[in-house]
């Protein structure tokens, strides 16, 4: 496993750490408040490519390999995280399927507008009874001639307020459970579709989930993503795709925070020295680099073996929950180093341990990916 970075991959990166310094961490505070990306920072990410991480050249992207792709990500998070999931949400969940999935002609009329940003992708799974049980989807879709209509609703889409193109679960077969189910690709603009109220949320302020409604929305046949039936097939291998890129999102973020409490603990002065010369101080900075430091090659292991096409399913879930829960003990250590100041929402520590809560939960919870590692050692069992 050779995980060295392309000279072109090493250069984005730093123009990456130079944006983010310079234009994204000083409108943090804002963000916060307005729970709105600034147009300019937007404008300026389309700019960079940052919304063609994974759509291939041939369609206008930048047609990075996983490895490089969660090079850029591990970079993006290391800032404000909810400008970081508008990215990641659009590269991740909401445009892979196209790419991975989608005929020709989907790929043709879509990704193109999706790698520089001029249409944003979202993946709509999620329904008040369907969350870690994916299978007891509710919505519909029936096919009428040359249309399927769907009826139902999905809630907790990351990006559907400012999405629009969308990854939609719905039946279209009840009889069969989870090979009823089918995948399509919806407009915002289809008669039928409605975005719901944004909802208000404890962290990732500026990434803006809602509801969605479907009320006898018309979805051409041509729409259909892969085969009807292999929805749910096609959901697992969308999130598992995605799951490598949020471990690189959280590494940042681990490794912003480890910085961040490495530079308090020599500067912070108590009962005549540095803090960092407690030795429990310098015991919470070590487990913090310990828990980084497996996360970043366990991160870059699976990405590694996605670029080989090679089966990922219980791995996948492993960096998940690895990445998930290595964020959450850093963070909660960062403030514990910071003491009061760490928890004052003026310093950027506290929007972390916020923030880094929900990945434990959003795109699998880390019960879940539990059951999928031990489902898939059961499954090789000899």
């Amino acid at each position: 496993m050779n995980f060295e970075l392309s000279d072109e991959i090493k250069s984005l990166k730093r123009g990456i750490r130079e944006f983010i310094d310079n234009e994204v961490d000083p409108h943090a505070m804002l963000i916060e408040e307005s729970n709105e990306i600034p147009a300019s920072i937007m404008e300026k990410s389309k700019k960079m490519g940052l919304f063609a991480l994974s759509v291939p050249e041939a369609y206008g992207g930048l047609g990075l390999s996983m490895v490089g792709k969660c090079a850029v990500l591990e970079e993006l998070g290391r800032t404000h995280n909810g400008y970081t999931t508008v990215i990641g949400g659009h590269t991740g969940i909401g445009g892979v399927g196209i790419v991975e999935m989608g005929n020709e002609a989907q790929k043709r009329k879509y990704l193109p507008d999706m790698a520089t940003g001029e249409r944003i992708g979202a993946f709509a799974l999620t329904e008040p009874s369907a969350g870690s049980h994916a299978t007891n989807l509710k919505t519909t879709a029936v096919r009428k001639g040359d249309k399927y209509i769907l009826n139902g609703s999905k809630h907790y889409i990351t990006n559907a307020p400012i999405a629009d193109i969308f990854t939609v679960m719905a039946v279209t077969d009840p009889t069969k459970g989870a090979k009823g189910i089918t995948s399509f690709i919806v407009e915002k603009d289809f008669p039928g579709f409605q975005i719901g109220k944004i909802e208000k949320k404890m962290g990732l302020h500026g990434s803006q989930s809602s509801e969605v409604f479907f009320d006898d929305c018309e979805v051409p046949v041509e729409n259909v993503l892969g085969e009807e039936g292999q929805g749910y097939v096609n959901a697992l291998k969308i999130l598992a795709n995605g799951r490598a890129g949020m471990a690189a999102r959280n590494l940042g973020s681990c490794d912003k925070l480890l910085e961040m409490s490495l530079d308090f603990a020599h500067m912070r002065i108590q009962f005549g020295k540095p803090i960092f010369e407690q030795q429990i101080i310098q015991h919470y900075l070590a487990e913090m680099a310990l828990d980084t430091e497996a996360l970043r090659a366990m991160t870059y292991r699976v990405a590694w073996m996605v670029d080989q096409q090679m089966n990922v399913i219980k791995e996948a879930a492993m960096v998940k929950l690895l990445g998930s829960e290595t964020y959450n003990r850093v963070a909660d250590k960062a403030v514990q180093i910071h003491g009061g100041i760490g928890y004052i929402s003026e310093y950027p520590i506290e929007r972390f341990y916020r923030d880094a809560r929900i990945t434990r939960i959003y795109e699998g919870t880390s019960e879940i990916q539990k059951n999928i590692i031990a489902a898939q050692m059961h499954r090789n069992y000899k």
